[in-house]
């Protein structure tokens, strides 16, 4: 086998204009189903995107001899279901983050994928991009000094009651949307999990969600991670990394355009404020979804440990239930 066959659980949007046409752009990947529980929906999204089959029932699609992977962007509600249906029909699974509604639900989607044997990943793209890939080299290598501290922020406006961003009983609100990415961008640069937590969160008086969090997380060697992520705020986002001997700026660290160059700053020496030595490394246009569906496919078809660990995403839960936590 020299490619990997795809199955797509669901029509979403981020899927239809984002993820299936990467994934379709990959070397090494086919996309030959996909499938919708509204009758002719599929149908539908197949005709749009050149997929040769469809189906308007998941488990059909998860019965299909002719599939080795399944890629998964259902409402958060529903992963914990879905990949372990496709784990026991023997599919590999990439699913869209965040993984579980809980750190012990992600724990048994993990379980139950090792024991049948099949790859699970957590798409969390933005790893994949040589931006983030060129910023962690640098982190490593010592080039800022030793990291003491990641500001981080994401957000954006959305305040409709009928959107499952904006509905507790589906995982909505704004930390699991989108606050994850700082809680996993964190975990990332200091290379460690958080040894404590402060958090503050703002919930929509009637529909419960979190529409403003900012969090602390400490790490044991003495770094800090802060952050705020927001549902009710103007379209932002970035990430500054301060060191002893310097920082990193980037100012598109999620969503990044796939024609767009991007750029990141770093400082280090100098005279600083007045004169740092300042240098700005610019990336050529990449889509990480594309890379992010080769990196998983190279990993089924060799039989290697996909490039994020599926504990990972577990980890990443267990911030996300500590921030949540009643107070």
């Amino acid at each position: 086998m020299t490619s990997v066959r795809w199955g797509i659980i669901s029509t979403a949007k981020i899927g239809m204009e984002k993820v299936i046409p990467a994934i379709q752009a990959a070397s090494n990947c086919d996309v030959v189903a996909i499938a919708s529980r509204s009758p002719g929906r599929a149908t539908a999204a197949a005709d749009h995107l050149g997929i040769p089959s469809s189906f308007d029932s998941y488990q059909d699609l998860l019965d299909a001899e002719d599939i080795d992977a399944v890629y998964i962007p259902l409402p958060n509600d529903q992963h914990a279901e879905w990949v372990m249906r496709a784990a026991r029909a023997g599919k590999h699974v990439l699913c869209e983050k965040p993984l579980a509604m809980s750190a012990a639900q992600a724990a048994e989607m993990v379980q139950t994928c090792s024991e049948a044997g099949v790859l699970l990943m957590e798409a969390f793209m933005y790893r994949h991009h040589p931006t983030w890939v060129t910023t962690i080299d640098l982190v490593r290598s010592g080039a800022i000094g030793e990291v003491q501290a990641v500001h981080s922020w994401f957000s954006y406006f959305n305040d409709d009651p009928s959107n499952i961003r904006n509905q507790t009983e589906h995982g909505g609100g704004a930390l699991m949307d989108i606050g994850c990415y700082s809680i996993n961008l964190s975990r990332l640069v200091f290379d460690d999990e958080p040894a404590a937590i402060e958090a503050i969160v703002k919930r929509d008086p009637v529909l419960g969600v979190d529409t403003v969090t900012s969090a602390v997380l400490a790490f044991p060697r003495g770094g800090q991670a802060v952050f705020t992520c927001s549902t009710r705020a103007e379209d932002s986002q970035g990430v500054h990394i301060i060191g002893t001997g310097g920082r990193i700026e980037i100012d598109i660290p999620f969503n990044i355009p796939p024609l767009l160059e991007t750029r990141i700053r770093m400082t280090a020496g100098g005279d600083p404020p007045v004169e740092p030595a300042a240098e700005t490394i610019v990336f050529p246009p990449a889509n990480q979804y594309t890379i992010q569906a080769e990196r998983f496919a190279d990993a089924v078809l060799s039989g290697s440990p996909p490039f994020l660990a599926p504990s990972d995403a577990i980890a990443n839960m267990a911030v996300i239930d500590e921030i949540l936590a009643p107070r």
